[in-house]
This record gives C-alpha cells, structure tokens and sequence, in this order.
C-alpha cells in the first residue's frame, strides 16, 4: 500500500507542518482501501494524504478531470489516482467502489478537505486486525474546523458519519445533498475523530453553499424518490436520528422554520460560545443557507404557479 508520512496534527485545531515523504507500496497483510474524491483540490489533498501518516491502507484518489495539479500531487505521491466524470457525490461515490480496482475487504471514504487525527489512525489500525465478525461498518466522529477554530456547540459536535465499512455492504444514500452511508447490518461507533477543514476561503465556501442549496431545494421538492435512503428513526444510528428530525424539519413552513432552527442553534445550543467564528458559522450554516434554500423552493413553486396559469 501506499503510506504518506506527515507531520503531526494538532489535535484540536488540524493544522499541520510541512514535512511531506512519499509513500510505500501494498502488502497482502492490507485490509482497508481509502477513496478521495477530488475537484481542483491541490490545495487540500497534500495535507489529506499527510493525515493517513501510519494507516495500514490503499490509496485511491477518484478526481473529476481537476483544471490544477491535483492528479500531479497524487502521482506524485504513489496514489492510485482516476478520473471519472461529476455529476453527483452519490453517483460518484457508488462509481468509486463498482470500478476501482479495490482488493481490500474494507473501505474508507474521505474527502480532501478532512484529516484523519493520528489517534483515529491507530484506532483503525487496531481494529483492522481483527475486525469484529458481527460489525459490518464504524461511524466517525465529526470535528468541525471553520476558520482555523473547533466548531463545538450549536449541536455541531459530535456529529456522525459512517465512513468505514466491508466492500460489497455498504453504498451512498441516493440524494442530491447531504448523502450518507448505508451499509447492510450492525454498525459501531468509533472513539476518536476525524477533521473536517472548512472555510479556507468564506468566497468559495458561500459559493459552494450557493450551489448545495439549489440541490437541497431539489431534494426537498421531490415526493416520488424511489432509491434507497436512510431510514429514519429516532431510536436508531445517529444519521438515522438526524434523519428523522431533518424529516420534521421539512415539514415546518417556509422561512420560518430557517429562523426557529437559526435561533436553536445559536442560543439554545450555546453555539455562540464559539466565539466569532462561531457567530459567522452558525449563522451562514444554520440560517442563511437554510433561508437561502427555502427562498429557491419559494421561487420555483411561484415558477410552477404561474406558468401553469398560464
């Protein structure tokens, strides 16, 4: 397999060093293949590969015809790497696992932007050595970075998310926006986190939210989805309990629920104890861009409306 050293991580903030040495090759002893979707991420993908410092894996990076030096960095590096047409994460993530020339019987799913800590390394180490028979996939556990600080309230943290899993059991929930993993039987929940590193640039992160909401709004629109999709249950996964309470959410009216949901975040939560990067954070996530969604949803029903008086 490929292994990338790195320099350490600082725990609570994920930033890194400098230090990069190119990697090693496969071993029959290697469990886990790791899979980074990748779209002009020259910027984030080093440190990406930094973080899977000592992780007994595969690597494999599936880019969508990157306009920079993203597929130069990985080659650069050892990695696999493949290109592969966008057109929606989920598509892209299920192509991912069907086409690659993946021989692991574990899978690992990240994005450039996040980090494995070197603790969440070890812990997946350990458990690929003997992986428990009855466990079909792990939930990691979400730290959130925006602005170079530790998003840890407004519900924000801990948030999980099922990332790893046996080949063959699990695939991506068939969504336009915020897709999850499902896998086929008993999931567990790790202990350590994984980094998500966010808002580099907040002109490039209100751009990409720009284009998430017109997604969300799609979604949220659609009544007829036939795919498979998380089940939602209070009483289950945690992604099945924030299904269930996005669900609730979806039914609330317009505009409204942006601000109930804003103002449930930002003080009944506590998120404004984390600070002013807290204040832009929660406020741009958790009511401008969910105000942002339902205004599209507002226009195009209007659209709809109008030409069918038409």
């Amino acid at each position: 397999m490929d292994i990338v050293k790195q320099p350490e991580i600082n725990s609570t903030t994920g930033l890194m060093g400098s230090e990069r040495i190119p990697s090693s090759s496969s071993s029959p002893a290697v469990q886990l293949s790791v899979i980074i979707l990748t779209f002009n991420e020259q910027v984030n993908l080093p440190a990406c590969l930094d973080s899977l410092k000592g992780l007994n894996c595969a690597v494999f990076v599936l880019d969508s015809f990157s306009t920079d030096k993203t597929s130069e960095i990985a080659q650069d590096r050892g990695v696999s790497c493949h290109q592969h047409v966008f057109e929606n994460y989920a598509l892209q993530r299920n192509w991912s696992q069907k086409n690659l020339p993946i021989e692991t019987p574990w899978v690992l799913h990240l994005d450039a932007d996040e980090r494995l800590t070197p603790e969440l390394v070890a812990e997946i180490n350990s458990i690929m050595q003997n992986p428990p028979l009855a466990i079909n996939g792990f939930l990691f556990r979400k730290r959130t970075i925006f602005m170079g600080k530790w998003i840890r309230h407004g519900g924000h943290y801990p948030s999980y998310h099922l990332r790893l899993f046996r080949a063959g059991s699990g695939r991506c929930e068939d969504r336009l926006y915020d897709q999850h993993f499902m896998v086929d039987g008993p999931v567990e929940k790790l202990n350590n986190d994984y980094l998500d590193i966010i808002a580099s640039s907040l002109t490039s992160w209100t751009l990409r939210h720009a284009k998430w909401a017109q997604a969300e709004a799609s979604e949220m629109l659609i009544t007829d989805r036939v795919g498979r999709q998380v089940n939602p249950d209070f009483m289950g996964t945690p992604i099945e309990r924030k299904r269930w309470l996005r669900n609730g959410y979806g039914g609330a009216p317009l505009f409204i629920r942006a601000f109930l949901y804003g103002a449930y975040r930002y003080i009944f939560r506590l998120g404004f104890l984390d600070g002013k990067e807290g204040l832009i954070f929660h406020i741009l996530q958790g009511f401008w861009f969910r105000f942002l969604v339902d205004s599209l949803i507002y226009e195009r029903k209007n659209f709809e409306e109008t030409r069918s008086n038409d």
